[in-house]
């Protein structure tokens, strides 16, 4: 008597991957990135492959209590608001928005305090380097 294994038929998952998280619309009344920082931003997704998105993101931390926190992401979270400014598609989650409302994001390429520069009328004090905040 041969034995024989019998497997069941295989499964079908009813139902599709879920789909990705998308943003809401928002405009550059929320955060307006300058021409130079476009331009700089371009080249950084490029050059990283990190993803096709800059996550601009506000935490604790720093000399003033609040720091900026920039990264690129490859797609929304739920509840993100996404902003095209200067040719990029930034990412701000809802918290975040809450502070940054009205900044404006610059680049300089000085050798002496270059860098991302932050110009944000929420913010009631920062620090020298211009990475730390308070409100």
């Amino acid at each position: 008597m041969e034995n024989v294994l019998t497997l069941p038929p295989p499964s079908v998952s009813a139902a599709p991957p879920p789909p990705a998280a998308e943003a809401r619309p928002g405009d550059e009344r929320l955060v307006r990135l300058t021409e130079a920082a476009g331009r700089k931003v371009a080249a950084l997704v490029a050059r990283e492959a990190q993803g096709e998105f800059l996550r601009v993101a506000i935490s604790g931390g720093g000399c003033n209590g609040l720091s900026y926190k920039l990264r690129f992401a490859p797609a929304p979270k739920r509840g993100d608001i996404l902003v095209a400014t200067a040719g990029v598609r930034v990412l701000v989650d809802p918290k975040t928005a809450l502070y940054l409302k009205g900044t404006v994001v610059d680049y300089s390429s000085a050798l002496i305090a270059g860098g991302f520069k932050f110009t944000n009328p929420n913010a009631k004090a920062s620090c020298s380097c211009g990475e730390s905040f308070s409100v």
